[in-house]
């Protein structure tokens, strides 16, 4: 496609990750597996591969298919929290994966350092400007904002709160953005705000390539932005790591959970450490259940509210034509007016 007035916005993107378009398909566990990757790939854009909590040879085995067939750059995506972060961070480095994203908490400066020195380029997220400087001052070599519009684990902060407190002061590294991002339009403009780049996963969902069940994409096509909601946290005695996705009877039931747990916490029945646990355990396998084995009801559906604009399953060929014509005619449009 011919857009000379994107490659003028975007050429930081291009030129950092390596790739004809600066559009990051963000990592969804279960759902950026090496397919994904591949099929983001071979459309110009940039890949990232999901670790969750997959076991190390698991990561392995689908970061040596990444390495061995794919022409240009991707990312593999750490979760710091995950139980199995220690042995993915040894697999990553011993890899040749050319790009990590840290997720799932802010990494330890030795964390960044250990892959720069490995020779690959480290991102991070930032949801304040002091998390970004922080960052920044570690050694990364770009920052992602992601909004609270996002699907899965979000932060508290709107995309559009932190484009005025991040981007628009932080111009040390490419700045990608993310967070209810859907329509070639919406980039347009983020690129002129001075984005890199922008990042999707609920879009990427609703493609032919995505392996996530049909189950899964069906309720997608049916759901309403209003339908994403944050997980509640109802008392700071038992802190909830929010997640967005779709309303379903498990969320309903997350909700009486605590409600429970609060009730016994006030009559002195658990611990704060055992109620916790309950928590926590709740959830686990929640998005397998959904996104593989097509239990919607029970099983945790996680996506960004941007899941309102979209109402069918398309080629990734048509997804990416999309954003692209959009993106070029807004730039087209803006120059007109200005």
């Amino acid at each position: 496609m011919n857009t000379p007035r994107l490659d003028k916005q975007w050429k930081s993107g291009q030129d950092f990750l390596g790739v004809r378009y600066p559009i990051m398909c963000g990592a969804m566990t279960w759902i950026s597996d090496y397919d994904l990757v591949k099929a983001v790939h071979d459309h110009g854009g940039f890949g990232i591969l999901a670790a969750g909590n997959m076991p190390p040879e698991m990561l392995e085995q689908e970061l040596t298919k990444c390495t061995d067939t794919l022409a240009n750059p991707f990312a593999v995506n750490l979760v710091t929290i995950a139980p199995n972060f220690p042995g993915h961070k040894e697999v990553v480095l011993k890899s040749k994966a050319p790009c990590v994203i840290f997720a799932g908490n802010f990494p330890k400066k030795n964390d960044v350092q250990e892959m720069k020195d490995a020779g690959k380029k480290v991102f991070s997220f930032a949801s304040t400007m002091s998390i970004a400087e922080q960052m920044t001052r570690f050694g990364v070599d770009a920052l992602i904002l992601e909004g609270s519009e996002a699907g899965g684990h979000i932060g508290h902060t709107s995309l559009t709160i932190l484009l005025q407190q991040v981007l628009f002061g932080h111009a040390r590294v490419p700045v990608f953005v993310a967070g209810g991002i859907g329509t070639g339009r919406m980039m347009a403009h983020l690129l002129l705000m001075g984005a890199s780049g922008v990042q999707m996963g609920t879009r990427f969902v609703m493609t032919e390539e995505c392996n996530a069940h049909a189950n899964f994409k069906k309720r997608f096509i049916r759901a309403r932005a209003r339908e994403a909601i944050e997980t509640p946290e109802y008392d700071k005695r038992l802190p909830i790591v929010a997640v967005r996705a779709l309303r379903n009877a498990s969320s309903d039931a997350f909700g009486r959970l605590q409600l429970e747990l609060i009730k016994k916490l006030d009559a002195g029945e658990v611990t704060r450490m055992e109620a916790q646990y309950q928590v926590e355990s709740f959830w686990m396998g929640g998005l397998r259940k959904a996104a593989v084995e097509g239990d919607i009801e029970h099983g945790s559906c996680m996506a960004g509210q941007s899941v309102g604009l979209f109402d069918s399953v398309k080629p990734m060929r048509e997804v990416f034509e999309e954003l692209i014509s959009e993106a070029e005619a807004t730039l087209d449009s803006v120059a007109g007016k200005l």
